[in-house]
């Protein structure tokens, strides 16, 4: 099952990826994010913890100005691109 980890304030983004049956995390930590095929961050920080250079096995979206629908296109994009 691809697992997907968002932000702790990323709740509709969460839920929204729940109904579609993504196995999703909250990101706490580095060591969260390690586990997961996409990671979906907020954006206000340049480099999330770390995420935009430290986590090269995962996809990360920022998901600033997008909606909920927005993100779970771009991660079954991204998902469907790594896979095929």
């Amino acid at each position: 099952m691809t697992r997907i980890g968002v932000e702790e304030s990323l709740t509709d983004v969460k839920e929204a990826l729940e109904e579609k049956g993504y196995d999703v995390v909250v990101l706490k930590n580095m060591e969260d994010a390690e586990t997961c095929d996409c990671c979906c961050v907020t954006g206000q920080d340049q480099n999330v913890m770390g995420m935009t250079s430290d986590v090269p096995d995962a996809s990360v979206i920022q998901v600033k100005g997008m909606t909920a629908e927005d993100v779970v296109r771009e991660v079954e994009e991204r998902i469907s691109r790594e896979q095929g």
